[in-house]
């Protein structure tokens, strides 16, 4: 049983690299709440954590793209001056 529910964790977080930021961030506040509620399962709950794990890696690689393309477009206006 523990193999079935270890593959079904891994399953799941291949989709997250699809995922636009707001859709990540959703997912992650959804996580949170899931596991601040409680009752949850120990298993269950690892896996909730993994996933907000990976979710709050995604929005990170969402931000710091952001970032990326802002200090760029910040460089090109000052060289146009």
């Amino acid at each position: 049983m523990a193999a079935e529910t270890t593959s079904g964790t891994s399953s799941p977080n291949t989709d997250i690299d699809s995922l636009s930021y707001e859709d990540a961030r959703e997912q992650l506040v959804a996580v949170v709440s899931r596991l601040e509620a409680g009752g949850a399962s120990l298993e269950e709950s690892l896996a909730l954590w993994e996933r907000g794990e990976a979710l709050a890696k995604r929005c990170e690689e969402w931000l710091e793209g952001a970032r990326r393309r802002l200090a760029a477009a910040k460089d090109q206006a000052g060289q146009g001056n």
